[in-house]
């Protein structure tokens, strides 16, 4: 397997390192704590303008047609810069499981999403579903008209956000995803802020009318754009570790105990060593779960994604707290971007499914 990058691809990671590390910036990320839904609407329009949404969009719809691994470049530089806009939860989930049906039935929606005069939320989880897309008691109930939708959902992320929602119901025929828009009759939304950045919405769903042609999709729809967002997560969550480890290792440089920067006794430089291995064994496993994440192989694209997943997850937590301890007491403060790394790294341990559901997911495919 060619591992290597593409000219394009180079470029696209190239042009994503520079929008985050100056076109960001710790004080533009404290601006979108404080908007709307924590994103602010001119950045978001920036990110779709650089055509990074559009990554995840089929040709045949608009889009650039791009690989999971390029909207990893791109996740991977969003994380190293502390970006909190909803690049995964808005866009890429959605757009993913837009493009795994007929693509060109949903064009105008996904032209809205890759321009960015819209953005989408996928609503699956419901309370004790523990992660499981197929744990679903919302049911779709067949009409004259379409279809009656009636239930709850738990944690959409994105979803005060969003002009119309990607929601899973029971029918007849199995679990079915409708595009349900935001104003609809019945439909009602608890939003709040989440650890880590970023906007969720606990939904209710009354007696929700909506057309024949508001079926987008199936389970195995669902379940393909969730693996597609946890390998992007995996490279956000790699962004921001490596990160971490680069603050790290310039503070205990720079920092002095007994006059002599404590970056000099042994046993931190065997922590920021243990680092440097958790941050490097992750990214050889971001990149398996990017490249593997558009297999047509269901089977062999979940194993690898929950291998990444439960993987990344162990290490951003030891990366995280290597970071916070190496620091002291300025590590956890809000004047100093660490403790917001690592609050963006505790809340991704659970996006999208945690270390024990994917274990658990990897034995059984592994069996």
């Amino acid at each position: 397997m060619d591992l290597s990058f593409s000219s394009e691809q180079e470029l696209l990671q190239d042009s994503a390192v520079k929008f985050a590390a100056k076109g960001y910036g710790f004080d533009q990320y404290r601006k979108s704590l404080a908007a709307p839904g924590q994103c602010d609407p001119a950045i978001w329009k920036q990110i779709a303008e650089f055509g990074w949404i559009a990554l995840a969009v089929p040709e045949a719809a608009g889009g650039l047609g791009g690989s999971t691994v390029d909207v990893a470049l791109v996740a991977e530089a969003l994380g190293a810069g502390l970006v909190i806009e909803p690049y995964i939860s808005g866009a890429i989930l959605p757009a993913a499981i837009l493009a795994a049906g007929d693509a060109a039935k949903q064009e105008a929606t996904l032209n809205a999403l890759a321009t960015g005069d819209a953005q989408l939320a996928v609503a699956y989880a419901e309370r004790g579903g523990r992660f499981n897309p197929a744990h679903c008691d919302t049911t779709a109930t067949k009409s004259a008209t379409g279809y009656t939708l009636s239930g709850a959902k738990h944690c959409a992320f994105n979803a005060p956000n969003a002009t119309q929602l990607i929601v899973s119901a029971r029918s007849a025929q199995g679990i079915e995803l409708f595009l349900v828009p935001r104003e609809a009759k019945g439909l009602s939304l608890q939003g709040y802020d989440v650890l880590g950045g970023g906007s969720a919405a606990d939904l209710s769903l009354d007696v929700v009318q909506v057309g024949a042609d508001a079926r987008i999709g199936t389970l195995a729809a669902l379940e393909a754009g969730l693996d597609k967002a946890a390998a992007a997560a995996c490279a956000q969550a790699l962004g921001g570790m490596k990160a971490l480890l680069e603050r790290t290792s310039a503070y205990l440089k720079t920092r002095k105990q007994f006059g002599v920067p404590i970056g000099t006794f042994q046993v931190l430089q065997h922590r920021l060593v243990d680092m440097f291995i958790e941050v490097e064994q992750s990214r050889s496993m971001v990149l398996l779960a990017a490249a593997k994440a558009d297999s047509a192989d269901a089977a062999e694209r979940a194993r690898c994604v929950s291998a990444a997943k439960a993987y990344v997850g162990k290490a951003s937590k030891f990366v995280g707290q290597q970071a916070v301890q190496l620091h002291g007491g300025i590590g956890v403060t809000e004047e100093l971007d660490i403790g917001h790394y690592f609050r963006q790294l505790t809340a991704f341990g659970t996006r999208y499914g945690d270390r024990d559901f994917h274990l658990n997911r990897f034995a059984s495919l592994a069996a």
